[in-house]
């Protein structure tokens, strides 16, 4: 009889997972890669490395370009500079020439705005009125800039007493506003005596440095402490000139965007003094004066008034807008992209 053989012991398959619509077996995951050739997003995600990378200036005028705002009120800012310098190309009428039988008329030819209660072209006034107004603006934000600047400059850079001395003075100049701290001035006997443009911009630059000063002050205060700085204090560059040639011109940003914006405002700031009686002398024409000048007809005729006054709006908010503009362009959380 034989033996009987030893039983193969057959082990249990453990049967395949069941793959449900929708789901991935947990032990088998195939992984699918596209072909580069076939992805649309590689032209759109490429970066040109070969290209040299743009400063703050060459983004911010990139940026700048492109805006409505800024294009807007850099026209308007060329066409009252270019009245302002050369009134002559926009108006061959004199505006010292008056003739009462004139007086208060309507637009005429020649003559597109009419006439003041005096019999003056206001075209031509307004025109020739134009170079004043903006002559001190200029001076007045150049004044600004030299004095809160170079003051704002060396406190923020080197601090200490000097730091000290600069927080108390522009404590003082804030206590009393600009136009009212510009009428006790101009009534000074030395200034009301001899009323000039000259006059009225040191009148101006007295109250409206410390504000300068205090921009300049904060920005070189932010720029003093970056790596480029201590790296030019390493290779012995004095203090100075670090301050002259890396500090400075990294920190020209906020001043220029408020110096753009001051501009509009001292322009204002004289056209108020001259409506007061104030300002510029008699003899000088400026926005100002005219505006003074037209209130005994605002209720008979009111468009010698609005002509003079529409013409400074203009200009105010040109240099506004610009400013604002600026002020988006170079500040990096405002860009997009």
């Amino acid at each position: 009889m034989s033996e009987n053989p030893t039983p193969e012991i057959i082990e249990p398959v453990a049967p395949a997972p069941k793959v449900r619509a929708g789901k991935i077996s947990s032990r088998h995951i195939e992984h699918y890669v596209a072909p580069l050739a076939e992805t649309p997003l590689q032209s759109v995600d490429k970066v040109d490395e070969t290209a040299e990378p743009l400063s703050m200036w060459a983004q911010a005028w990139r940026s700048l370009r492109t805006q409505p705002l800024f294009i807007i009120s850099t026209l308007l800012i060329i066409l009252v500079v270019l009245v302002a310098v050369f009134p002559g190309l926009f108006s061959r009428t004199s505006p010292t020439v008056c003739d009462l039988a004139f007086a208060r008329q309507g637009p005429a030819p020649g003559h597109p705005l009419g006439f003041t209660f005096q019999g003056c072209d206001i075209y031509s006034r307004i025109i020739h009125g134009a170079q004043a107004s903006v002559l001190v603006g200029l001076l007045t934000t150049i004044a600004v800039l030299i004095i809160g600047g170079t003051f704002g400059a060396l406190a923020g850079y080197y601090g200490g007493w000097l730091d000290a001395i600069l927080a108390r003075l522009t404590d003082i100049f804030f206590a009393l506003p600009l136009i009212l701290g510009a009428i006790i001035i101009m009534q000074l006997p030395a200034f009301r005596d001899s009323k000039t443009i000259w006059t009225v911009v040191i009148t101006l630059a007295i109250f409206g440095w410390p504000q300068m000063a205090r921009i300049t002050r904060g920005a070189v205060i932010e720029a003093k402490n970056s790596d480029y700085v201590m790296a030019s204090r390493s290779l012995g560059l004095s203090k100075f000139k670090t301050l002259v040639k890396h500090v400075v011109p990294n920190s020209l940003a906020p001043i220029i965007v408020i110096a753009t914006i001051s501009l509009g405002i001292y322009i204002v700031a004289e056209a108020t003094l001259s409506f007061l009686g104030l300002g510029l002398p008699q003899g000088v024409m400026s926005w100002g004066r005219d505006i003074s000048d037209a209130q005994i007809s605002v209720r008979n005729n009111p468009a010698i008034l609005m002509w003079p006054a529409l013409a400074l709006s203009i200009t105010v908010l040109s240099f506004i807008m610009l400013g604002d503009a600026v002020r988006d362009a170079l500040d990096p959380k405002s860009r997009k992209g």
